[in-house]
């Protein structure tokens, strides 16, 4: 009888710790009435013709993908994701034996803040970057640069097709809309 009683007691106490993490951990700092969410066209701060809208579609893509808040215009939504792109750099990235730039590196920077319409407050605001690389010849699906990052160069590669740094763009644009919205997840 005293095993089965302090069995009993060990497995509410432990159905009890598991409970309170498993509630803490799911919970999150995400009020329960944030729903949706707005995503407005990006400000541009930079002579970047374009990029605005290229990572406010890519944010919006995103968002459905994973379906976690509804999108909705401004005036309907539990919450705003508004961002500034602030930066878009090129740097040499890669050089060769006699030192001439073999590829460059885009690197873009973009502030967001993730308002609650309801509580009126901030939820998240933080800088985030992305980055992609690309040569100097004209057809990436020959430069021998791993453009994208995957490891891949190429004829290895069939998503390696287009304009150099129009490429070194998009894959930027993904790559920061990818960490905003691993950002805002892991708020929940």
């Amino acid at each position: 009888m005293k095993n089965s009683q302090r069995f009993t007691k060990l497995w509410f106490v432990a159905a009890f710790i598991s409970a309170g993490c498993a509630y803490y951990s799911m919970a999150g700092s995400i009020p329960p009435h944030i729903n949706s969410i707005a995503i407005p066209l990006l400000d541009n701060q930079t002579s970047e013709f374009g990029i605005a809208e290229n990572i406010t579609d890519d944010l919006t893509d995103k968002f459905l993908e994973e379906n976690i808040l509804k999108i909705e215009d401004e005036s309907e939504a539990t919450s705003i994701l508004r961002g500034t792109i602030v930066k878009v750099e090129d740097a040499p990235y890669t050089f060769s034996e006699d030192e001439a730039v073999k590829e460059f590196r885009l690197k873009i920077y973009l502030d967001i803040e993730w308002y609650d319409v309801r509580n009126e407050t901030v939820l998240l605001k933080k800088q985030f970057s992305g980055w992609g690389a690309y040569g100097l010849t004209g057809d990436i699906s020959n430069d021998g640069v791993d453009n994208d990052g995957d490891g891949l160069i190429d004829s290895e590669d069939n998503d390696e097709i287009g304009e150099p740094r129009s490429f070194a763009t998009n894959i930027a644009v993904t790559k920061i809309a990818e960490d905003i919205l691993n950002e805002i997840l892991t708020s929940w």
